[in-house]
Parts: structure tokens; sequence; C-alpha cells
């Protein structure tokens, strides 16, 4: 378990692809610079898409785990 504290949390439990990145990149543009974005999802498809989203927008993928059938990724703003 990580020791990152979000400024906000997106829970996309249950979402298919691409619903959690549309979503994700919607929340991102909520919070300032340098804040940090908590995303939770049970798609198995969503720790390759959010580390090719993260590595598209610039915006750094801090940490990502999988507890149980669910994904939590924390991506910090950078622009």
């Amino acid at each position: 378990m990580t020791d990152i504290v979000a400024d906000m949390t997106l829970d996309c439990t249950g979402l298919i692809c691409p619903m959690p990145i549309v979503k994700m990149a919607k929340a991102i543009k909520q919070i300032e610079q340098g804040q940090v974005l908590q995303l939770i999802a049970t798609d198995p498809g969503s720790p390759a898409d959010v580390e090719a989203w993260s590595r598209q927008t610039g915006h750094e993928l801090l940490d990502s785990e999988e507890e149980g059938n669910r994904y939590v990724f924390f991506l910090r703003r950078s622009k």
C-alpha cells in the first residue's frame, strides 16, 4: 500500500474501456498542476491504458497497485 496522498479520487469500478481513461482525462483537468489524482478501476486493461495515457499526455504515473480485482493508480498533473 502506498503512502501517496491523493487530492482527488475517481472511482471507475465496473466501467470498461475506454470509460476509465475518458473520465480520468476529464478529472485531471479539475485539479491543479502538481496535485495527485487517484484512479480506482476494475477493467483488466487499465494498467496498460493508464501507462500509455500517462506517457502520451505527460502526466506522471506515480504508482500503480493491484488490490485483488481492483487497480489503483496515482497520477500527478504535470501541466
